[in-house]
């Protein structure tokens, strides 16, 4: 059945679009509505046309940028660089290598590492063999991985380290397909049976030397519908399903992506830590090796702001809950500061939101408002932009809704934050913000090429060359994810805006539906209150019960602080938590949080937790977004007795 006729076509058809282009040249920014930047600077310069395949973008980029720092990474307390030639080398002798273990085309290897140049390795040379690689999370169990093994039938696997090697290792038996592992870190210690990836790539060297160019005639061979990747979804809901992505899918949403990264040259340094298992980071590598900037790998989660100030990139792609933290922690630093610090702080904050105002807008701020953000742009801003390297340009925002109050933050202290939406069903980009185009509380326009439309109960569908090939071997779940037309259902429910903005509400299937029938969306109430520094993470119930309530993790730093100054004393978080005067705060601080809310979606009772939710308890996804389901079913007592005993 045809949806409701809320939609948005595609756009851009005619338009010019971004290639790479000679080592110099300038990249002129894409107006409003058009994403993907104009092809050189230098007046008459002819475009470029885009590359087919992602083995195509691959040597184009090395080709045409020969950097001397393609890639980066941190070892042993020092930066070293990667130049377009090593890159290439690399590469090529380990996709002869992979051929000559029995590599073919069609073949799925999968990818169970952390980011790291290796990853890109391995990566490429998959692909140029004409095979089909199968990236698995790291924080996965030895049978979570077993499943996406023996699923994707994968003939070999790449492992970072010998950990996780041993994971491999220790279910190889029960994947039958499964023929060799290679472990990817220099001079670790892997287990027997286990090949290193000099030893794969001295196997393809010897090739190489006879046949050099048998890695690009390989990789000429691979065409637009060519299967790319394998990605498995986090199977919340059941067993994970493999989401099968072509290269003219990838290939599209980066050339359809590009004006969010508008300007991009050889000159920007992007910094990776978002896991390349996830579509979203893989996609931006993709990007940022079209354009030529250098990528630089984040040693890990906790070191980024670190890495950060190292590496002084001038973008970066990540998910909302490092915005959260960088937010939480600045506010958690003024409030220690003296009175006085504090005043000069809210009033930075007030003029810097009033000057990004302008500029969402695009109006004039006017002499007097600029002169006093120059003042606190040299007091305040400049300070907290110092913190994240000082060179940042851009921050780009996925995966899960960004609280418009972060944004705005982040925008008042010159630090613009992009916001877009997708899937990995979707490539994964459906909509994003532009920076002459952009829109706080949105995820900006559907980018050209792709169709949206609201279907009458408000979930968003997409159509387009973004919408992925299918479920692997699952064509019950593809037909039901894909509908006759071509739209695919993902799931999410939001509206347009009159001007042809995405705004997401929440996920579906995360709708609340008291008992009373009325429908709560948790995510922005949640995203919300995550703003204020003594809220860690918070989860809202109350499906099929008269009210809300919530479950609250405490940021417990800042609540500690607060119970020493408040003359709370406790041996331990079970006995803070319990305190009449900390539950009595929190209760306060969500019921003055959320003023305007209908008396419906008030939360009328809250728990408060004693631990942070994890990757390893399975509370967390890889991208760090909370598994609801997971959640409600560990703190099922705590949650009864939220309401006086069980669910209806």
């Amino acid at each position: 059945m045809d949806p409701e006729p809320e939609a948005v076509r595609p756009g851009g058809a005619g338009r010019p679009r971004g290639g790479p282009v000679p080592a110099g040249s300038g990249r002129a920014a894409a107006g409003a509505g058009v994403a993907a930047a104009a092809a050189g600077g230098g007046g008459g310069e002819e475009a470029v046309s885009e590359p087919a395949t992602l083995c195509e973008l691959f040597y184009r980029s090395v080709d045409t940028y020969n950097k001397s720092q393609h890639l980066k990474y941190k070892r042993a307390g020092a930066w070293h660089g990667i130049s377009s030639d090593e890159f290439r080398r690399a590469m090529e002798e380990l996709s002869l290598g992979l051929r000559a273990l029995g590599l073919e085309r069609g073949d799925r290897a999968a990818l169970l590492s952390e980011n790291r140049p290796a990853w890109a390795y391995a990566d490429m040379a998959t692909l140029c063999a004409g095979a089909i690689d199968v990236p698995i999370y790291p924080t996965l169990t030895a049978p979570q991985v077993l499943y996406i093994l023996k699923d994707s039938e994968a003939k070999l696997a790449f492992v970072s380290t010998p950990a996780q090697a041993a994971k491999v290792m220790e279910v190889k038996s029960q994947a039958p397909a499964l023929r060799q592992v290679i472990g990817m870190e220099e001079g670790a210690s892997f287990p027997g049976g286990v090949l290193t990836l000099e030893e794969v790539r001295a196997k393809g060297r010897a090739q190489l030397q006879v046949q050099p160019s048998a890695v690009r005639e390989s990789a000429a061979q691979v065409k637009p519908a060519d299967l790319a990747t394998i990605i498995y979804t986090s199977g919340t809901t059941g067993d994970p399903k493999g989401v099968m992505l072509t290269h003219a899918n990838i290939v599209f949403n980066v050339n359809a992506s590009t004006a969010a990264f508008a300007g991009l040259d050889r000159h920007d340094v992007a910094l990776s830590f978002l896991p390349l298992c996830h579509i979203f980071e893989r996609m931006a590598e993709y990007l940022m090796l079209h354009h030529g900037v250098t990528i630089a790998y984040a040693e890990g989660v906790d070191q980024v702001v670190g890495n950060m100030a190292e590496v002084r990139p001038t973008l970066m792609c990540s998910v909302p809950r490092f915005y959260e933290k960088v937010h939480v922690r600045v506010r958690e630093k003024v409030a220690q500061d003296p009175a006085w610090r504090q005043r000069l702080f809210a009033w930075a904050l007030k003029v810097g939101g009033e000057h990004f105002r302008h500029r969402v807008e695009k109006t004039s701020p006017g002499p007097a408002l600029r002169m006093k953000h120059a003042v606190a742009d040299r007091l305040v801003f400049k300070k907290i932009r110092a913190r994240v390297g000082g060179r940042i340009r851009l921050f780009v925002s996925g995966g899960a809704p960004l609280a418009r109050e972060v944004a705005e933050f982040f925008g008042a202290a010159g630090l613009l934050i992009l916001e877009g939406y997708g899937l990995s069903e979707t490539s994964p980009v459906i909509a994003v913000n532009l920076p002459d185009a952009m829109r706080p509380g949105t995820v900006g326009k559907p980018i050209p090429g792709v169709e949206v439309r609201i279907a009458p109960d408000g979930e968003i569908l997409t159509r387009g060359p973004h919408v992925m090939k299918g479920y692997f071997r699952k064509p019950e779940a593809t037909a039901a994810a894909i509908d006759a037309e071509g739209w695919f259902h993902t799931g999410d429910v939001g509206h347009l805006d009159p001007d042809g903005y995405l705004v997401i509400t929440d996920r579906k299937k995360d709708l609340i539906v008291t008992s009373g029938g009325k429908k709560v969306a948790p995510q922005p109430i949640e995203n919300r209150l995550k703003t204020n520094p003594l809220i860690g993470e918070i989860v809202i119930v109350g499906n099929r019960r008269n009210f809300p309530a919530a479950l609250v993790v405490p940021n417990f730093e800042a609540l500690e602080a607060w119970g020493r100054q408040n003359g709370v004393t406790f041996a331990g978080r079970e006995e803070l938590i319990r305190d009449p005067k900390v539950v009595s705060l929190y209760e306060k601080l969500i019921e003055e949080m959320t003023p305007d809310l209908a008396q419906f979606e008030k939360i009328k009772k809250i728990a408060l937790l004693p631990r942070e939710f994890t990757l390893e308890a399975g509370e967390l996804t890889p991208t760090l977004k909370v598994k609801r389901r997971v959640v409600e079913e560990k703190f099922k007592d705590v949650i009864d007795r939220l309401y006086g005993g069980a669910a209806a």
